[in-house]
C-alpha cells in the first residue's frame, strides 16, 4: 500500500525504473533493441521487457515520456530525418517543375518565331519565282581594275 508521502516512482522497483528509463532513452535516440522503434507506450514496455501494468505504475517515467513527446513530437530520429528528406525533395520538385514550365513557355515562343520565319521565307521564295523579270546580279568584289 502506498502512503501519501510516497513519490509516484516508489510504486516500481529501482531495477524496473532503470529498465524503463534505458528503454525510453533507446527509443528516443532511435536505437531500439526489441521493437520497431515507434514512440508508443506499447513499445516502451516491450523495450523495457516489463508488463504494461508495471509500466503504468511508473507515473514519473510516464510523465517524462509524455513531456518528451509533447516537446519533440512522436517522430523518431529516423522518421524526422525521413520527413526532412521528403520536404527537401518536395521543394526541389517544385523548383524543377517551375523551371520546366518556364522552359516549355520559351520553347513554344521559339517554335512560333521559327514557324513565322519559315512562312516568311517561303513567301519570299514564291515571290522570287513568280517575278521572272527580276534578275539578281551578283556583286563583284571591288579591287584594282585590271587593264586589258
Amino acid at each position: 500500500m502506498t502512503h501519501p508521502t510516497d513519490t509516484p516512482e516508489d510504486q516500481i522497483s529501482p531495477k524496473t525504473a532503470a529498465a524503463l528509463r534505458a528503454a525510453m532513452t533507446r527509443l528516443f535516440e532511435g536505437r531500439p533493441q526489441r521493437t520497431d522503434g515507434r514512440l508508443t507506450k506499447e513499445n516502451l514496455y516491450k523495450e523495457a521487457q516489463v508488463s504494461r501494468a508495471t509500466m503504468n505504475r511508473a507515473h514519473a517515467i510516464l510523465a517524462e515520456w509524455d513531456a518528451h513527446l509533447a516537446a519533440h513530437g512522436k517522430a523518431t530520429p529516423g522518421e524526422a530525418k525521413r520527413d526532412a528528406t521528403i520536404a527537401d525533395l518536395k521543394k526541389r520538385l517544385t523548383s524543377k517543375t517551375q523551371e520546366c514550365t518556364l522552359l516549355e513557355k520559351k520553347l513554344k515562343a521559339a517554335h512560333t518565331a521559327i514557324a513565322a520565319l519559315f512562312h516568311d521565307n517561303e513567301a519570299l521564295r514564291q515571290q522570287l519565282q513568280k517575278d521572272v523579270s527580276t534578275t539578281v546580279t551578283p556583286i563583284r568584289p571591288r579591287g584594282p581594275r585590271q587593264q586589258r
